[in-house]
């Protein structure tokens, strides 16, 4: 492989939503990648399926369109790698917008040397909403949990996440892919790659737009299911255990407990007060808006809340308790098709 030319497969499982895949494939038309690749599009059991929008750019993008049972993401991104005809897999989410250098600056990143897994991160585009935005920049910035994951200095411990992420086909085979824990899926899989004696890289230059259309209550869902796959992943990969994982519940108590001592001592509430206002500036200057950040102190609560006590109610049960993780959570599991 390391010595083959390079052939990508784009695998794109979708669910009940035809205008990301619109939006997704209009974007990809505008890639100036000069070289042939190929899109698999699985249709996850949608009953709103896109078959007609994908018929709409059958003349101008190599794609193939397949239809299964619905069994989840990891899954359908399973069943398309076996399709696919690439010796390189780069795996997107629905709700991705792709930017026209993307394919180039991954291509001339793996002709220097060759890594098994590799993605880079998201970013933001003008066009979207306030609420994105701040949902972008509390899922990405160094000050919340968020953040690249991985830079430059630290390649062989990056964890690409499934809206951006790309793998050999020699991965794919040696690990069979995706498990059925969702979320949680990716981070599992780079793990187990890297256990298989492979490499993973970050792309400083292939970020790709995530146009994450959520409310606050979805955000909430989301975020609060990050924090319960964590602590079952730190029971298959215990080398990934980090005592940083612990940071958004400890932030929740600390919050509470600034918030009852500033009752008896006003200046109890200075640290958090301080905390706030840094990521307000932050994101205000970087998002060139006050009101989003406003929003982005909105949505890292949220985040913070959410994933804390998902942890925390997980940690408990799979870790102090060793309850089995299927039985006793069996929400974060498909059952594969």
């Amino acid at each position: 492989m390391e010595n083959q030319s390079r052939y990508y497969s784009f695998i794109i499982p979708v669910y009940n939503r035809p205008q990301e895949i619109l939006e997704l494939l209009d974007s990809m038309t505008k890639m100036t990648y000069a070289k042939q690749y190929e899109i698999v599009i699985v249709e996850d059991g949608s009953k709103d399926t896109c078959e007609s929008v994908v018929q709409q750019f059958s003349n101008r993008l190599n794609i193939s369109y397949y239809y299964k049972a619905n069994s989840g993401p990891g899954p359908s991104r399973n069943y398309g790698m076996r399709k696919a005809k690439g010796n390189y897999f780069i795996i997107l989410d629905s709700d991705i917008l792709m930017p026209p250098h993307y394919l180039t600056e991954v291509d001339k990143f793996l002709s220097k040397k060759y890594y098994d897994c590799f993605g880079g991160a998201d970013a933001a585009l003008d066009s979207f909403t306030p609420v994105q935005k701040a949902i972008n920049y509390t899922m990405t910035s160094l000050f919340t949990t968020g953040g690249i994951r991985g830079n430059k200095k630290q390649l062989g411990r990056f964890e690409p996440r499934s809206f951006n992420m790309g793998i050999s086909k020699k991965a794919f085979e040696v690990t069979q892919g995706f498990d059925r824990i969702h979320p949680g899926e990716d981070p599992d899989l780079s793990a187990r790659i890297r256990k298989a004696g492979m490499e993973t890289a970050f792309i400083p230059n292939a970020a790709v737009y995530h146009k994450r259309r959520i409310s606050w209550k979805t955000f909430h869902k989301q975020v609060n299911k990050f924090g319960k796959v964590r602590p079952i992943l730190n029971v298959r990969h215990p080398e990934t255990q980090k005592p940083t994982f612990f940071l958004p519940t400890l932030f929740c108590l600390f919050t509470l407990v600034s918030v009852v001592l500033a009752f008896y001592n006003p200046l109890f509430i200075l640290p958090l007060v301080a905390y706030i206002s840094l990521l307000f500036i932050d994101s205000s200057i970087k998002n060139k808006s006050l009101y989003i950040g406003f929003l982005s102190v909105i949505a890292m609560f949220i985040q913070f809340y959410g994933y804390g006590t998902g942890y925390l109610k997980v940690f408990w049960n799979v870790q102090v308790l060793s309850k089995d993780p299927e039985k006793t959570f069996p929400e974060l599991f498909f059952d594969e098709a």
